[in-house]
């Protein structure tokens, strides 16, 4: 496929001409909606599987987070860095990260009963939302929309590169980590630019199966949608321990 896709996702891993790069040859399969749908499915089932594993293992998940978070994030630049091998990654990515994520949630179930369940409620439910509003057209993915998505998602990823750089000398921004009211602002404002990433890659998605990209490219749209997602569902974790805080 020779033609690019003049489109911009907030997502990196769904980054605007992905789809575009990417060739297919004569008679074989291309990428569809049910495909990337079922991909989808399919990783989240082993995230769960992995995820309840960590959850299950008390103080030893500890190590289970660290080995998922290192691990998942040099899976997810192979993956970016390799569409071909999206088949095999993105299962892999999906299993690393559920060890991370079993864990994580673990820690703030035992600081907060009940979390995990209104966090996962919340971003799935805000995930149906958004994907009704936009097959219904109630949301529309216009290039002002996704230059706005962008611009807000780059600002946030400086933010957090910044609080993350200071941390090493011992530096903290309480305004953002803290549970005062512009603590919870930001929290917000993160998570509504998370939510509204799906949108983008909603699109992004919608656009590659148009243009007929490659099959292994379903691989890799379920992948990055699972970023979005995991990135939604930590930020709602984050905003609902603020919450807490000030009971």
């Amino acid at each position: 496929m020779a033609a690019h896709l003049a489109m911009r996702s907030g997502n990196p891993v769904l980054g605007e001409g992905t789809f575009g790069r990417e060739r297919v040859l004569p008679g074989a399969e291309t990428m569809t909606i049910a495909g990337t749908v079922n991909k989808t499915a399919l990783i989240f089932a082993i995230l769960l599987v992995t995820a309840t594993f960590t959850w299950n293992q008390g103080p030893a998940a500890g190590a289970l987070i660290l080995i998922g978070v290192i691990g998942g994030l040099v899976v997810a630049l192979v993956t970016v860095f390799k569409k071909t091998w999206a088949p095999m990654t993105a299962p892999i990515y999906a299993g690393l990260e559920g060890l991370a994520l079993g864990g994580i949630s673990a820690v703030f179930e035992s600081r907060y009963p009940g979390i995990v369940s209104q966090a996962v409620f919340l971003t799935f439910g805000t995930l149906a939302a958004l994907l009704i509003a936009y097959r219904s057209g109630w949301i529309k993915a216009t290039e002002n929309f996704k230059l706005g998505i962008v611009a807000a998602t780059g600002g946030i990823f400086f933010v957090y590169l910044i609080s993350f750089v200071l941390s090493f000398f011992g530096v903290s921004i309480p305004l953002i980590h803290g549970s005062g009211v512009f603590g919870i602002l930001f929290s917000l404002f993160v998570v509504v630019i998370a939510a509204l990433n799906l949108v983008l890659d909603f699109d992004f998605i919608e656009q590659g199966a148009e243009q007929g990209a490659p099959k292994y490219m379903e691989w890799f749209a379920a992948f990055g949608l699972m970023v979005t997602l995991i990135w939604l569902y930590l930020e709602v974790l984050r905003l609902l321990s603020k919450l807490q805080q000030r009971r």
